[in-house]
């Protein structure tokens, strides 16, 4: 579904524009006309600083090894700023990068904006079939790919062993269990049991999910989220702050949670693969064995958890594409991705390199691949990152007790019909 004239006016533009102007200030154009690729590759990388980042600059650095008259623009881009300073650069063409780390909902609304060059029979998109298909899914859009997969995800509970071992619990399986299991920690070691992050509606989708809820329906052009598993989805975040099983917060959720945990002042958090590396580098964790891993615990529907991820996707007004391609194919490679696992223990969307030796021995990575396989996917519409903006208000209102779990669930809907158009 295109956004109107102004959508489709744009991407006359960019095509014209292509090979005239375009990319990141510095982009100078490249040419195969010797054969030999050159110019600049500018990337937005969204990792996390202090940890991804340091290993996804260095292979792309040694990009150029392999061309040695390309150069690569290394930038790291918050990823909370991403999404609209891409959009905004995009839209002005002006200082957008030529290649974005996209993550997975992104890839649709960029692509049905115009702002991304479609990849099919570029170099871009080499040995399709060695994709896992529900990452490759995320990178079509009308009946084209507009992104390569780089990493896939999902989320698990994550929980400091030394503090479960002290309270003489096990892990929970369920959200009663999770309860149960937080009041002993407490009583036993004076520790808050889980840290619900309150600022970022992307943690609770394991809850809706377990409750049999979804954001929306995107075959029957519906919303969910209104719906008694939405309510009931709510009203189990609530509970677990109300009852003291969970601490949260309103504000800088991601540092305040991998702080509370890396130093034991909480026993558990929800969280997936991209935060092992920082995770590890906590107090509670020096002994890496300290941190467990296990399945989110299930709501009264079961156990649900997100489908994430990251594609590498080309702007369709980079002035060096030829280059660009190259280095999407590059990035994702089998070998890069066995990098990126061994070392961060990030998710491969390529299913060759899961044979890999440094891969296969990987425990992370060998918990969080069957996860991924049952990971339930968002819908690949251009307005699914646009959701979270009204969910993540009511979602914070209703932890911090603004409102109540049926009226933000109301509202969130309410604006959800506003953006999509004709949708019941």
């Amino acid at each position: 579904m295109r956004r109107g004239i102004a959508a489709t006016a744009l991407v006359a533009a960019l095509a014209v524009s292509a090979t005239a102007c375009g990319g990141d200030d510095g982009g100078d154009g490249g040419s195969k006309s010797s054969g030999e690729l050159s110019g600049t590759v500018t990337w937005w990388d969204t990792s996390t600083v202090g940890s991804e980042d340091k290993v996804f600059k260095k292979i792309a650095e040694d990009f150029t090894k392999l061309h040695p008259k390309v150069k690569v623009k290394y930038v790291n881009v918050p990823f909370g700023e991403a999404q609209n300073k891409f959009k905004n650069a995009a839209q002005s063409n002006s200082g957008a990068p030529d290649v974005i780390r996209s993550e997975v909902a992104w890839t649709p609304e960029f692509a049905d904006l115009g702002y991304l060059a479609p990849l099919d029979g570029t170099a871009a998109l080499k040995e399709e079939d060695d994709f896992l298909k529900q990452a490759a899914a995320s990178t079509k859009y009308d009946g084209k790919t507009y992104a390569v997969p780089q990493v896939i995800d999902s989320m698990g509970i994550f929980y400091n062993k030394k503090i479960f071992k002290e309270a003489g619990v096990e892990v929970p399986k369920t959200i009663d269990e999770l309860k149960t299991v937080s009041a002993a920690i407490k009583d036993k070691t004076g520790k808050t049991g889980l840290y619900l992050r309150g600022d970022d509606a992307y943690w609770f989708l394991s809850f809706l999910y377990g409750e049999g809820g979804d954001l929306v329906d995107a075959k029957a052009k519906s919303v969910t989220i209104d719906s008694p598993a939405g309510t009931k989805a709510m009203t189990v975040v609530k509970d677990l702050v109300d009852s003291g099983a969970a601490k949260t917060d309103a504000t800088d959720g991601w540092n305040n949670m991998q702080t509370a945990f890396k130093e034991g002042e909480v026993a558990m958090m929800i969280n997936g693969p991209w935060a092992v590396a920082d995770t590890y580098a906590g107090a509670q964790f020096t002994d890496k064995a300290n941190l467990g891993i296990a399945p989110v615990p299930a709501g009264s529907a079961g156990q649900g958890a997100p489908q994430g991820g990251h594609n590498l996707a080309v702007y369709a007004g980079s002035k060096n594409l030829d280059a660009s391609y190259a280095f999407v194919d590059y990035m994702t490679n089998a070998d890069n991705q066995a990098k990126v696992a061994q070392e961060l223990s990030l998710l491969p969307t390529r299913n060759s390199v899961y044979a890999q030796p440094g891969v296969a021995s990987n425990e992370i990575v060998g918990f969080f691949r069957p996860v991924v396989d049952k990971a339930v996917e968002r819908p690949w519409i251009p307005e699914t990152g646009s959701l979270f903006a009204p969910l993540v208000t009511e979602y914070t209102k209703v932890l911090t007790g603004q409102t109540t779990p049926e009226k933000g669930v109301k509202a969130t809907a309410e604006e959800y019909r506003k953006l999509l158009k004709d949708w019941k």
